[in-house]
């Protein structure tokens, strides 16, 4: 039974981290939500900005002029978070792999191992909320940012949503923590 929970948390959490990794590499935090007859598909990122033309399928995108540049406190704050959370969610994939039961590493001291499985559900759980409150504060900041457009009449011709990549790390943040509660409550 321990052996089979600790496989499943270990999937789950590797499924996860590669989730929070792929939110915070990708381009499409915010996209363009106009049903208008759009020539154009535009996603804001954490890193760039890219503009996919629909006709013929040509994507160009526009490199952040810097990491140390001026930028709104959301992108600022949302890399802190999710750059964090991609490490403790990495060391703590490691960890567990070392304190899974079928690796025979300190395979003569099952009290270390579990100690390390609970270890990496502690850290785990570290990662899994820095996460989301990064990919939840992106998403409330955009929220706020398009309610406050629309309370004062002001149409820009462009009006985003929430993109996939902020979606992938909310559910990277969300399955990481399921791995965490599996690894720390129901492990002993």
């Amino acid at each position: 039974m321990s052996a089979a929970l600790q496989v499943t948390a270990f999937g789950l959490a590797l499924l996860s981290t590669l989730f929070l990794l792929l939110a915070t590499c990708t381009d499409c935090w915010m996209v363009n939500a106009d049903d208008s007859l759009e020539v154009s598909h535009k996603c804001r990122g954490l890193w760039r900005e890219c503009v996919t033309n629909m006709q013929d399928g040509v994507r160009t995108c526009d490199q952040y002029d810097s990491i140390l540049a001026d930028h709104p406190v959301k992108i600022v704050v949302t890399r802190t978070l999710m750059i964090t959370a991609d490490l403790l969610a990495g060391m703590a994939l490691a960890a567990l792999v070392l304190g899974l039961d079928c690796i025979m590493f300190l395979k003569e001291d099952p009290c270390v191992k579990l100690k390390m499985c609970y270890g990496a559900g502690v850290i785990l759980g570290a990662g899994s909320i820095l996460g989301l409150i990064g990919s939840v504060w992106y998403a409330v900041d955009v929220y706020l940012e398009r309610a406050m457009l629309v309370s004062h009449n002001i149409f820009l011709g462009v009006h985003y949503d929430f993109g996939w990549s902020c979606w992938l790390g909310m559910a990277g943040s969300t399955g990481c923590f399921v791995a965490s509660v599996l690894l720390t409550c129901c492990l002993y």
